[in-house]
């Protein structure tokens, strides 16, 4: 299976994460002060 890896920088990372979390209809897998993650199997 090969992955796909998206960087983006975000001026507000914890708006962000909101977005990211409804739009994935899942939390982020990894969560740091200044990183978050989502792994998808099915996007």
């Amino acid at each position: 299976m090969k992955r796909f890896h998206v960087y983006l920088r975000v001026k507000d990372l914890q708006e962000n994460i909101k977005f990211y979390n409804a739009l994935f209809a899942t939390e982020a897998n990894v969560l740091k002060p200044d990183y978050a993650k989502w792994m998808l199997y099915d996007p």
